[in-house]
């Protein structure tokens, strides 16, 4: 899915289908794939390499921070072998 963002395509596949096309793993490419477009298009190459995580910035900090929690709250142990 992240060769039809980067091609345009996937923006007419969100309006299609809505929400169903920005679930996490897929709407996490298109993100990346918009911003590193955007970044191209106002700072040239080093946009390319910059846009793709500022855009996707809030959802990087969300999934450390609730992976973080998640580890606080689990209690791993070590399988016996």
């Amino acid at each position: 899915m992240q060769y039809f963002g980067g091609l345009g395509i996937y923006k007419y596949i969100v309006d299609f289908a809505g929400a169903g096309a920005t679930v996490p793993i897929t709407g996490f490419g298109y993100n990346l794939a918009k911003g590193a477009i955007k970044g191209v298009n106002e700072y040239g190459l080093l946009g390319a390499f910059t846009g793709g995580t500022k855009a996707a910035a809030g959802g990087i900090a969300a999934a450390i921070f609730f992976g973080y929690i998640a580890s606080l709250i689990a209690k791993p142990k070590m399988k016996k072998q």
